[in-house]
């Protein structure tokens, strides 16, 4: 039996593209798309058999993505949902993992990585794109502590705030912030904030509101 997938996008090209990528992977099939999250939520309310992931746009026109995640959250929790995006900015991925995704996936994914990130978001129910390879080497232990400060900074580096805004509020210079930031990138064995934001919700070291 395939996993099914939903598709929201309100570029036609990008939407029929991605159809046709999930539809040649084994496993899975496309089994709802949408233009935007209006048209989104009225298929839904006709369907019985709903999607078990969901790829959503970032930017669409009418509902932003966060909304439209947040919205489906709460009516079909059963739907795992992941972010879609040309941005790889940190703040547009936190704002989507706060309003419920599972993963921030970037719409130039080749089908060898969307097919992992598919398996993974559902066998796991997390997928973070954001990681490091590694050939030998195991990443950081989910016990592994962090020292007070760590923690500090990466409560912070969960917000809105720039790094500059994070210094300031912890009294560093920003010198010491990008020496904290090399570290859990180290520790986390990830290579960007986004990442960063990923793994500490997965390890509960975090949660977003």
């Amino acid at each position: 039996m395939k996993i099914k997938i939903g598709i929201v996008d309100d570029h036609t090209l990008v939407l029929e593209s991605l159809i046709m990528l999930v539809n040649n992977l084994s496993n899975f099939e496309v089994t709802l798309h949408a233009t935007d999250g209006k048209d989104l939520l009225q298929k839904l309310e006709r369907q019985h058999d709903y999607p078990d992931i969901l790829l959503v746009d970032v930017l669409m026109p009418y509902m932003e993505g966060s909304e439209v995640i947040s919205t489906v959250k709460k009516s079909y929790p059963s739907i795992r949902l992941v972010a879609l995006s040309v941005l790889n900015d940190s703040l547009n991925a936190l704002k989507m993992i706060k309003a419920g995704c599972c993963a921030y996936l970037s719409k130039n994914i080749n089908a060898l990585e969307l097919k992992l990130a598919l398996t993974e978001i559902w066998s796991k129910g997390y997928y973070n794109s954001q990681l490091i390879d590694i050939e030998n080497g195991a990443l950081m232990n989910e016990s592994t502590p962090l020292t007070d400060r760590e923690l500090e900074f990466l409560e912070l580096a969960c917000s809105d705030l720039n790094y500059q805004q994070i210094a300031k509020k912890m009294f560093l210079s920003i010198k010491t912030i990008d020496g904290y930031r090399a570290n859990l990138f180290h520790k986390f064995q990830v290579k960007s904030r986004t990442g960063l934001i990923l793994e500490a919700i997965k390890r509960k070291l975090i949660t977003v509101n």
